[in-house]
């Protein structure tokens, strides 16, 4: 089991987040806002000095209104990929 926020798989996963982010228009700012965090909370996410945890991964995929079950699909098919 890999638990580092180094892992390609995580990053992948915050860079959906992040380009989600960006094709709608939000900034960091924004999104600190709407998710009720500083917005330098979204800023060490996103430059992965901090790891969401599965609670906070879905209340981020709720106010981008996104399927939190897409970024999981993603993560699942690059392990799937690596085994």
């Amino acid at each position: 089991m890999i638990k580092h926020i180094n892992d390609p798989r995580y990053h992948e996963l915050i860079q959906w987040l992040k380009t989600v982010r960006n094709e709608q228009g939000l900034s960091v700012r924004d999104l600190g806002e709407l998710l009720n965090e500083p917005h330098q909370f979204v800023v060490k996410v996103e430059t992965h000095e901090r790891k969401l945890n599965v609670f906070e991964y879905v209340q981020y995929c709720e106010v981008l209104k996104v399927d939190p079950a897409i970024g999981l699909k993603k993560l699942t098919k690059r392990i799937v990929k690596q085994n």
